[in-house]
């Protein structure tokens, strides 16, 4: 005979689950469960299995475990993720890649129907075209101001129209028109909401960056602590190459404008002075370059003058003769 586990047991059991994955994995995924089915959720649980493991349960129940738990371990890191538990969520708690643990969640998605008084999650747009019902039902298209024609004995939508706008709930003409036309326009699946990575919590768009977005954003905020730093003449390892620069060229126009001079300068000052004593410095190495360039042109020029070498046709040797 079979003995019926009490609600407390239950309770404990729970707790000492939540603890042993709480210690075990650093990186938990916190999604949304609405509408999401027991059979759903088993697939999904099959699909992760390995290296993730996904828990439900109340939301007061896991707060209190995981803050008695943060108390019990010291670990204030924990606390991070008691903010998260809103609503219907669970929680996924992984070993693998997180960027490939949330597409693999977002693979399990169902169709569903639009039910009477569901929020819709996404624009419904009704195609035009033929329904295949007959002119009978023309009261729906009517009652929703929906344009239609009878075409070969059948309701015909003449334009696209959206039947309902995201955040709407869903009316009861708008339900039962689209269970008619077969139309099952929403998807139910666990959605990541959040992702806590070692006591770091952050959106889910964060795993969708590149090195290359990295890098992009890493030189903006280089060049934007750059210009700060310049404007209001604060040194940073950003800024001091600048500014280094930008003083040398100051000591350098002071130089140029006065009498004051130092080793940099002189050679500054000199071609100020005189440039035609630096063209005659680079008139050898152009005159290098042209020499480089005139054998090269006299041998062509040579190869183009010689005469070509006779074959044996020329010399009455051909074998085809």
């Amino acid at each position: 005979m079979a003995v019926k586990t009490s609600k407390a047991d239950k309770k404990i059991a729970y707790d000492q689950k939540l603890c042993q994955l709480l210690e075990e994995y650093s990186q938990i995924l916190i999604a949304a469960a609405d509408n999401v089915g027991s059979n759903q959720l088993q697939n999904i649980r099959k699909g992760l299995r390995g290296d993730s493991v996904v828990l439900m349960g109340k939301n007061t129940m896991m707060k209190r475990s995981i803050r008695l738990h943060a108390e019990k371990t010291g670990n204030n890191a924990f606390l991070n993720l008691i903010p998260l538990l809103v609503g219907n969520v669970g929680l996924i708690f992984t070993k693998g890649d997180l960027k490939e643990v949330s597409e693999e969640v977002a693979k399990y998605k169902v169709g569903a129907p639009a039910r009477v008084g569901l929020v819709a999650p996404i624009d419904v747009i009704v195609p035009p075209g033929n329904t295949g019902l007959d002119p009978s039902q023309t009261s729906f298209f009517q009652v929703l101001n929906i344009p239609t024609k009878i075409n070969k004995g059948t309701v015909e939508i003449i334009t696209p129209v959206e039947l309902i706008k995201k955040g709407e709930k869903v009316g009861s003409s708008e339900a039962a028109l689209l269970a008619k036309l077969g139309i099952r326009p929403f998807s139910y699946g666990l959605v990541v909401l959040t992702v806590y990575d070692n006591g770091s919590v952050f959106s889910p768009e964060v795993l969708d960056l590149t090195e290359e977005d990295l890098i992009v954003k890493f030189a903006t905020g280089v060049s934007m602590v750059t210009a700060l730093s310049l404007a209001i003449s604060y040194p940073t390892l950003a800024a001091a190459p600048h500014m280094f620069i930008n003083a040398y060229k100051n000591v350098l126009a002071l130089a140029v404008a006065t009498e004051y001079s130092f080793p940099q300068a002189d050679e500054v000052k000199e071609y100020l002075k005189d440039p035609s004593k630096f063209a005659v410095a680079a008139a050898p190495v152009a005159a290098a370059a042209d020499s480089g360039a005139a054998p090269a042109a006299a041998a062509e020029e040579e190869k183009k003058d010689e005469p070509a070498e006779e074959s044996d046709d020329d010399m009455g040797f051909s074998l085809f003769d």
